[in-house]
């Protein structure tokens, strides 16, 4: 089977790397430029991977450029993966590939289509959620399911390790979709609209804590949106906090003070009061000084 291979993060690697491992090396790869890594704080270069692996690569900005189609066309592909892209596939590209084109969703479809799903997954308080291979239509997210797996949110997940859990399972998804493909009869199973859902984009500024809200909030926005994201952050003292780690401060009623306000030090870190009237403890934190931790002072919204 030839394959097309589209994608520029960490995810793409993954689901390549598992190709080429199984055998199934596409014959095409199609990613963006290395000077433009800046694009994805979890950017991976796919292209010393396809060339060792002997693929052809190519670069782009536009998946649906003509030049693209052309490239595409030339290696006369039975089918397309298209994993870690953010640009809508228009019916030109799809049509290339004999059999169609998959993409990869980090949710379970048809809950949660749409952008940035695994901090939203967390943010959300998801119990439940799947990683998702299905035929790309022109809709977001909204193909028919050719395969998924389900799995529970743990209490404490982060952003990290939802995405390990969705990579480990995309790496064994990819080369069991080409067998099911292979058979000829691959499932096409239809997605419920009514029971569709809808993730916003986000960018690194949406990781501002609001120390209004409550404690139980807050800890899900700095797991949700950690590495490999840019993370949460405060600013304090006219410099800008990120805040990598924190847990639940089980002792919170013998502080009274100011909503995000610093109520003492502990034995990992330091202590802040929420709008619920709970605390959280960070756990690790990092500034451009490197300066201690903060002391009695208030956390900001602004510098």
């Amino acid at each position: 089977m030839r394959i097309v291979f589209v994608g520029a993060v960490e995810s793409s690697r993954i689901a390549l790397e598992a190709l080429i491992k199984t055998g199934r090396a596409p014959a095409l790869v199609i990613t963006l430029p290395p000077e433009l890594a800046g694009r994805h704080s979890d950017f991976a270069d796919l292209e010393v991977v396809g060339r060792t692996a002997g693929c052809a690569v190519c670069f782009t900005t536009d998946i649906n450029h003509p030049a693209v189609l052309e490239a595409m066309a030339s290696v006369e592909p039975d089918l397309t993966f298209v994993i870690g892209w953010s640009q809508i596939c228009r019916q030109p590209f799809r049509d290339v590939a004999r059999l169609g084109t998959i993409g990869f969703h980090p949710a379970a479809l048809p809950r949660l289509r749409g952008r940035a799903v695994i901090p939203w997954t967390i943010i959300q308080d998801e119990h439940v959620t799947g990683s998702t291979l299905f035929w790309l239509d022109e809709g977001i997210d909204s193909g028919p399911i050719l395969l998924q797996r389900l799995f529970t949110v743990a209490a404490d997940e982060t952003a990290r390790s939802l995405y390990a859990k969705h990579t480990t399972n995309l790496s064994e998804m990819v080369t069991e979709a080409v067998a099911l493909v292979d058979t000829d009869k691959p499932p096409r199973i239809e997605q419920d609209d009514d029971q569709a859902s809808y993730c916003a984009r986000r960018t690194a500024e949406d990781g501002l804590i609001d120390w209004n809200a409550p404690a139980g909030s807050i800890l899900r926005l700095i797991r949700a949106v950690g590495a490999p994201y840019p993370g949460a952050f405060s600013f304090y003292d006219g410099e800008r906090i990120r805040i990598d780690a924190a847990v639940q401060f089980e002792n919170a009623g013998r502080f009274i003070g100011l909503v995000g306000q610093v109520q003492c030090h502990s034995e990992r870190g330091f202590v802040v009061l929420c709008g619920d009237g709970q605390c959280i403890d960070v756990l690790a934190w990092a500034s451009p000084s490197g300066k201690r931790p903060p002391v009695h002072g208030k956390f900001h919204h602004v510098p």
